[in-house]
């Protein structure tokens, strides 16, 4: 009994590194610029103390917009030696809901740009992109549900 419960665990296991894509931050901005969705990006590592602190936050905004054009997008900056399977651990650790990828670029002065020029390079850093309105704000540090939720219902409400 004992192995089949290990078995399946290695399935499983596989299965979530396996969800996990690993995008160049070009990659990143292809993937938010649907025109009918409004993208929270956040920038994070599992080594990052305050990024895990700042997690759950972003399932409040996935809740709070249910059923509106709001995705979360959360891409680790987790170096190379973490990816697939620490970040694939720690994702099913902390039952993180929202599609999650991973940065493989190490470059910071060629993949900060591409992203957002006033990212001075520091985590938790979260991009909101909604191209529809050409919209986009980006924030270094924490960001509160309450301080994201009104940024996106203002922008919805330009539809």
């Amino acid at each position: 009994m004992k192995q089949i419960a290990t078995i399946i665990l290695f399935i499983l296991s596989l299965r979530a590194d396996a969800q996990i894509a690993a995008y160049k931050a070009q990659d990143v901005m292809n993937r938010v610029s649907n025109t009918d969705t409004f993208y929270v990006v956040n920038f994070w590592a599992t080594w990052c103390g305050p990024c895990i602190k700042e997690l759950p936050e972003f399932t409040k905004i996935s809740k709070q917009f249910a059923g509106k054009p709001v995705k979360i997008l959360l891409v680790s900056l987790d170096f190379k030696e973490a990816y697939p399977k620490k970040i694939a651990a720690f994702v099913q650790k902390k039952k993180l809901e929202h599609e999650v990828v991973w940065l493989n670029e190490t470059n910071a002065n060629d993949f900060i740009p591409k992203i957002d020029d006033r990212w001075q390079g520091s985590i938790p850093a979260t991009l909101l992109y909604y191209k529809h309105n050409e919209y986009t704000n980006f924030f270094e540090g924490m960001v509160t549900a309450s301080q994201l939720q009104l940024l996106i219902e203002k922008q919805l409400a330009l539809q």
